[in-house]
């Protein structure tokens, strides 16, 4: 059974920093597209940025410039640097894993709640 388990989330102040990381349970974590996803209280699951398989980067106009996603294959793991945190940050962060070569084949982490409030 594959598994995706994020950890790293908190409370944190304004302007402050979190890094988020998923560690994925699957046996050609290499072969996959990783993200990380939010949901807020009230509002729709959103996309906050994606790495695929490649290397390359796709990010949520809203974290453009203060999150960085990065992967770590040998770890099966991946990262959210998340800097300048503001509060309409605020939500509970998914770990997602979409294979390159089947985009049906896809799994989600349990979520980690960030907060940013002072």
């Amino acid at each position: 059974q594959v598994q995706l388990v994020e950890s790293g989330g908190g409370l944190v102040q304004p302007g402050g920093s979190l890094r988020l990381s998923c560690v994925a349970s699957l046996s050609v974590f290499s072969t996959y597209t990783m993200g990380w996803y939010r949901q807020a209280p009230g509002k729709q699951r959103e996309l906050v940025a994606s790495i695929s398989s490649g290397g390359s980067t796709n990010y949520a106009d809203s974290v453009k410039g203060r999150f960085t996603i990065s992967r770590d294959n040998a770890k099966k793991t991946v990262y959210l640097q998340m800097n300048s945190l503001k509060p309409e940050d605020t939500a509970v962060y998914y770990c997602y894993a979409e294979a390159s070569w089947n985009k049906a084949r896809n799994f989600w982490g349990q979520g980690t709640q960030v907060t940013v409030s002072s």
